[in-house]
């Protein structure tokens, strides 16, 4: 058989192409003004342009209330620059809304070399559904009401997700002395920048491999210790454990249920 071989909805790490980068990556939570049925709907969009047409174009995302996944959305086109999706969540309470995506682009330069090209984006809303005032949202609180309700919700969301991280660690021994610790809504802050102890490098291939076995172990179906596959809905935000010095890297959550799941990964130490 000759050519390349059918795409597929998946998500491999390639070498990073030294000269493919995005013009765009995007991600967009905005509230709509009136409620359906009592609850409030919230668009979600997810966007992406490469400055060449690759291969296989493919964006994940994962958008989270308080810390609970509440939705996850994929788009993959084959010989494109571009992807675009959009979906609706519905809510029923005061949230804050946290959605987070990979962008991926798979390049064949020929039908032996195969390069990647990555990027991450984030965005986070805080919608307030209260019986003492009308439906509203914001990313920056401007009045002092505002600021009552981000306290609010931001400490409701770490204090659940803190017990469900430290649940995890506990039940599958984990000494956390020697690993960064990063949720993962807090990785596109360090696009730029790589953690501390980490070379760019070494860093994008780690983001790499990241959500290629988050896609695979995750976004399709969570592998419980019993050996089960789980539907991801309702889990808790995953936390990254990354040790530089020993190149481990453990990815902690917990199922709908509060069953700990734990993925582990290796990446090269320098």
């Amino acid at each position: 058989m000759w050519g390349n071989p059918p795409a597929r909805e998946s998500i491999i790490f390639f070498p990073l192409n030294e000269t493919a980068q995005y013009k765009s990556a995007n991600t967009l939570l905005t509230l709509n003004d009136k409620k359906v049925n009592d609850f409030y709907e919230v668009n979600w969009k997810i966007s992406s342009v490469l400055d060449q047409d690759a291969y296989l174009r493919q964006d994940i995302g994962f958008l989270y209330f308080n810390g609970r996944l509440k939705a996850r959305m994929s788009e993959w086109e084959q010989n494109t620059d571009r992807i675009v999706e959009e979906e609706t969540a519905e809510g029923k309470e005061s949230s804050l809304l946290q959605a987070i995506s990979f962008h991926y682009s798979e390049i064949h330069e020929d039908d032996e070399n195969y390069t990647s090209a990555q990027s991450m984006s984030e965005d986070e809303l805080y919608v307030i559904d209260s019986n003492f005032s009308p439906l509203s949202s914001f990313r920056k609180p401007d009045t002092s009401a505002e600021a009552e309700w981000k306290s609010i919700l931001d400490r409701v969301t770490s204090q659940q997700l803190q017990y469900n991280w430290e649940r995890a660690m506990k039940e599958f021994n984990i000494d956390s002395e020697g690993y960064l610790q990063i949720p993962l809504i807090d990785l596109p802050e360090y696009s730029s920048s790589p953690p501390e102890g980490l070379q760019a490098e070494q860093w994008n291939r780690i983001v790499g491999n990241l959500w290629e076995g988050l896609y695979k172990n995750y976004f399709l179906g969570i592998k419980t210790n019993s050996g089960k596959i789980v539907d991801p809905t309702d889990s808790s935000m995953p936390l990254i454990l990354i040790g530089p010095k020993t190149g481990n890297l453990l990815v902690l959550l917990t199922t709908k249920e509060g069953e700990p799941a734990l993925l582990q990964q290796k990446f090269p130490v320098q």
